[in-house]
């Protein structure tokens, strides 16, 4: 019999702590996602760590924006973005006040409401591709800008939109490290993404490819 996943929630002393602690620390926690239709429940199985103005892969890294002013603000709160036009992605602040740094939350199982999150994704095909990638990962949620500095540890839970219990971490031998996907120049060989081996919700790895430009 598999024991229940610790329902407890994080505090916010889980997040203020170095992104490089953080992020392998998320696998295997849970994500809750309330919205008017239901919840929704998601193991996290991939995440990646972007540690602020020491990370050129990091959009913190050329100082502070209106895109990014969340990330310099107290752990434990989301920060969303919008990118290629068309998709969003979900991450977690962490680090003290005033360190831009957070965590990308690449993956996940959907373990609760999954025909809710069939909803927001409707091309899915597949129980472990509903969450398969950062941007199927805030479809499946209904994540967009709205919930940009969202408090993940409020003290009133049903104030939050999201939650983040302890879950059940896994066998630290089973945790898997490697460069970032998609991130090119500086950053490209930080080995700071974070998976669990053989969870088939994990996001294929892709490289950083250059765009290309036109012919004048």
């Amino acid at each position: 019999m598999i024991p229940a996943p610790d329902s407890t929630p994080l505090p916010r002393v889980f997040f203020d702590r170095p992104v490089l602690e953080v992020a392998p620390d998320l696998l295997g926690r849970t994500l809750l996602r309330s919205t008017d239709d239901g919840v929704i429940a998601l193991r996290l199985t991939e995440v990646e760590a972007y540690a602020g103005p020491d990370d050129p892969g990091s959009h913190a890294f050329r100082g502070r924006s209106d895109r990014n002013a969340v990330m310099f603000g107290p752990p434990g709160h989301t920060y969303v973005y919008f990118t290629y036009g068309m998709w969003h992605c979900l991450n977690l602040v962490c680090g003290p006040e005033g360190d831009p740094s957070g965590v990308l939350l690449r993956a996940g199982e959907i373990t609760e409401g999954a025909d809710l999150a069939r909803k927001h994704r409707l091309t899915s095909r597949r129980p472990h591709d509903l969450a398969q990638g950062p941007a199927r990962l805030a479809t499946a949620l209904d994540v967009d800008r709205a919930l940009n500095g969202a408090d993940v540890c409020g003290a009133d839970p049903a104030a939050s939109p999201f939650r983040i219990l302890t879950g059940t971490p896994p066998a630290p031998a089973t945790i898997r490290t490697g460069p970032r996907t998609g991130v090119g120049g500086d950053g490209a060989a930080h080995p700071w993404r974070y998976w669990i081996d053989g969870d088939p919700t994990v996001s294929p790895y892709r490289a950083h490819a250059p765009r290309r430009r036109d012919k004048q």
